[in-house]
C-alpha cells in the first residue's frame, strides 16, 4: 500500500507546487552537485536544511550507485518518504485496530491509503506530506494506554519532526498538548514534552550551523508568515469561503458518512478522538489565516478521516450479510478513490517533466527553451541532470524566447501546447517527439 503513492509520483513526475522542487529537490540537488536554483527562502533563512539534507543524502547514494537518469534517482530519492508512509499506514491500522478490531483495522488502512489525496501527496516532495505522516504516527502513539513513558516519547518526537518537516504543524502540536491535559494524562503529557524538546535541541542545533543561530529559520518563519503580513501581501489573501469547494470535493462518501456515526458515538460518551481534535483546530486556524492555498488542507483531511475511518470500517465488518459487507466497503473504497481527480486542483504537469527529462536524455544536449512556463513552474536543475543553460519564457516577444532561438547553444526546446511553435521551427529547430501535451524540438 505505502509503494502506490511513490509508483505514481517516480513514474507520473511533474508537481502540485513549485514548493515540491524548490524547497526540496533543487535545494538537495545543490547540496550534492554545488550548482542549482536556490529560491529566495533559501537565501533569507527561511527555510531548515532537515529534508534537503536527507534527500541529498540519497541523492549521493544514486551518484555512488552510478544513477544518473533524474527519474532514477528520483526514485532513488523516494526511499525515506517510502519508509516514512509505511510507517504512517502501520500507525493508522493500530489505531484502528483498537477501535474497530483487526479486520476493521485493515479495512481502515485501505480506506486511508487508496484515499485519492493520500495517494497523490504522499509520494511527493512538499512539506505538506511529509509533516502529515509524522502526525498520524504521533496521533497513534499518543492513543496508546500502554507503556505511557515510551508512547510519549515516540509521539513527542513525531510531533517534533512533522513540525520540523513543515513549521504550521505547531498548530497541531498545541492541540495534541491540550488534549492530553483535557484529558489528565499527566505521564503521558510529560514524555511528549520531552520527546519533542530532543527533535527541538536538534533543530537549534541544525540551525546554529547552517543559519549562524539556533532556530533562525523558526523565527524567520513566523516573522514572515504570521507577524508581517507579508504572506498575504506577496502571495494573497482570501475569505475562509476559499476552502468550502475544496472540502466538498477531497472529503469522501464514507468521510461524510462517519459523521452521524460519530456523533452516535458521543452520546454514548466516547468522547473526541486526539486526530479529530487536531484537524478541527487546525481547519479552524486555516480559515482564519488570510494567505489561503488547497494543499494546506492536506493535514485536516487525513487526520480527519485517520478519525473517521475506525467509525466506518466498524460499522461495515459489523453487517451481518457478506454480501452487504462487500458492497459497502467496495462503495466506500470506490468514492475515497474518485476524490483523485478533483484534489488537489491544479495541473500537475507531469508530461511538462517527462520532456525536460526526454530532452537531457538524448544526449548531446548544450542548451535548452522551456516555453509557456516560467522559472518555478519547470523542474530545475534537477530534473535537467547536468549542468546546461536553461531559459523559460511565455511568448515569441519574450527576450529569453529571442536569445535562445539566436544562440546556437540551445538545441532543445521543450513548449507547452505547441506555443510559438512556427517561430520555434523557423529558428532550425525539428520535432523531435511529443509527450503529452509537451512538443520537444531539437536543432543540430
Amino acid at each position: 500500500m505505502a509503494l502506490l503513492p511513490a509508483i505514481v509520483a517516480v513514474t507520473q513526475l511533474g508537481r502540485i507546487h513549485p514548493d515540491e522542487v524548490y524547497q526540496a529537490l533543487e535545494p538537495a540537488y545543490w547540496r550534492v552537485h554545488g550548482y542549482g536554483v536556490l529560491a529566495w527562502e533559501w537565501r533569507d533563512g527561511i527555510r531548515n536544511w532537515a529534508v534537503p539534507g536527507v534527500l541529498a543524502a540519497f541523492l549521493k547514494l544514486a551518484r555512488m550507485l552510478g544513477i544518473t537518469d533524474p527519474q532514477g534517482y528520483r526514485a532513488v530519492v523516494a526511499l525515506p518518504q517510502l519508509a516514512l508512509h509505511a510507517w504512517s499506514l502501520w500507525a493508522a491500522y493500530r489505531f484502528s485496530a483498537r477501535r474497530a478490531g483487526p479486520a476493521g483495522g485493515w479495512l481502515a488502512v485501505l480506506l486511508l491509503g487508496l484515499y485519492g489525496p493520500v495517494l497523490v501527496f504522499a509520494g511527493r516532495t512538499l512539506a505538506e506530506s511529509f509533516s502529515t505522516s509524522f502526525l498520524v504516527v504521533a496521533m497513534e502513539a499518543l492513543d496508546r494506554r500502554e507503556r505511557e513513558g515510551r508512547a510519549g516519547l515516540v509521539g513527542g518526537a513525531a510531533l517534533g519532526f512533522a513540525v520540523v518537516t513543515r513549521y504550521p504543524s505547531a498548530i497541531c502540536v498545541v492541540a495534541a498538548l491540550l488534549w492530553l491535559m483535557a484529558a489528565r494524562r499527566w505521564k503521558l503529557l510529560a514524555f511528549t514534552c520531552l520527546g519533542g524538546l530532543v527533535v527541538a535541541a536538534g533543530l537549534g542545533l541544525l540551525d546554529h550551523v547552517t543559519w549562524g543561530s539556533p532556530f533562525h529559520s523558526f523565527f524567520k518563519y513566523v516573522r514572515f508568515n504570521v507577524l508581517s503580513g507579508e504572506a498575504a501581501a506577496r502571495f494573497g489573501s482570501a475569505t475562509p469561503g476559499f476552502y468550502a469547494m475544496p472540502l466538498l470535493m477531497a472529503v469522501p462518501l464514507w468521510g461524510w458518512a462517519a459523521v452521524p456515526l460519530g456523533l452516535w458515538a458521543l452520546k454514548r460518551k466516547a468522547g473526541v478522538s486526539l486526530p479529530l481534535t487536531c484537524a478541527g483546530i487546525y481547519l479552524a486556524v486555516l480559515l482564519a489565516t488570510a494567505h489561503k492555498e488547497e494543499r494546506f488542507l492536506y493535514p485536516a483531511l487525513v487526520l480527519g478521516l485517520l478519525a473517521a475511518a475506525p467509525v466506518i470500517a466498524a460499522f461495515i465488518t459489523s453487517r451481518a450479510h457478506g454480501a452487504l459487507r462487500w458492497g459497502l466497503a467496495t462503495v466506500a473504497l470506490a468514492s475515497g478513490l474518485a476524490s483523485a481527480f478533483f484534489f488537489p486542483p491544479n495541473d500537475l504537469r507531469a508530461d511538462q517533466f517527462r520532456a525536460i527529462v526526454a530532452a537531457t536524455r538524448m544526449g548531446g544536449a548544450t542548451g535548452l527553451v522551456i516555453v509557456n512556463e516560467g522559472l518555478w513552474g519547470s523542474g530545475g536543475f534537477f530534473y535537467l541532470g547536468q549542468e546546461i543553460p536553461w531559459l523559460t519564457c511565455d511568448w515569441p516577444r519574450d527576450g529569453a524566447f529571442q536569445q535562445g532561438m539566436r544562440e546556437r547553444r540551445f538545441n532543445r526546446v521543450v513548449t507547452f501546447e505547441d506555443r510559438a511553435l512556427p517561430e520555434i521551427q523557423a529558428a532550425g529547430f525539428r520535432i523531435a517527439k511529443r509527450i503529452g501535451r509537451e512538443t520537444l524540438l531539437v536543432r543540430d
